[in-house]
């Protein structure tokens, strides 16, 4: 006699990686959109002539428009870019996520930047050679996702959330 594991709900399976990093990418071409409105936003507001004056802060705003723009679409379901490659983001149950889930899932996906950039910081290696270990660790963290019983990124298992397939609306 043998027991089978019973399949997961087609509705909460996770996209194929490919797609999964296709809607990366595109996620990735839509926040130079913002990243240029953010960018002359904070140099009008804050008189900012050179883009070298005032980084760090030009960073830090950077960063809290990013949250607020994945905690906010997030929360609704899906960005611009989910939406086109059919994904949804979800709890571990399947229902909507919060604010408060979004916004801790905004800070976990920061670890597919993070341990290279803290990791080139000191050793200040020329602009190719930062790139190329940074998109090292996107490959690996990407490929990583094959290790989760359900194909899902680690940083949504950190934070109790899930990318599924999301079943375009009929009328």
């Amino acid at each position: 006699m043998t027991v089978e594991t019973p399949k997961m709900a087609p509705a909460l399976q996770a996209p194929g990686l490919w797609r999964r990093m296709a809607c990366w990418l595109y996620e990735g071409m839509l926040m130079f959109g913002l990243v240029f409105i953010a960018g002359y936003l904070f140099g009008t507001l804050s008189q900012t002539r050179n883009a070298l004056d005032n980084r760090t802060a030009l960073q830090a705003f950077l960063f809290v428009v990013f949250g607020i723009y994945f905690t906010w679409f997030w929360s609704k379901g899906q960005t611009l870019a989910m939406k086109t490659w059919h994904i949804r983001v979800v709890d571990r149950a399947g229902r909507p996520v919060s604010q408060t889930k979004a916004f801790v899932r905004y800070l976990l996906s920061w670890l597919w930047f993070l341990p290279p950039l803290v990791l080139i910081a000191p050793f200040q290696l020329p602009a190719g050679e930062s790139f190329v270990l940074l998109l090292g660790w996107v490959a690996v963290w990407a490929i990583a996702s094959r290790f989760h019983p359900q194909s899902q990124f680690w940083h949504d298992v950190l934070a109790g959330t899930r990318l599924v397939t999301a079943l375009p609306h009929t009328r």
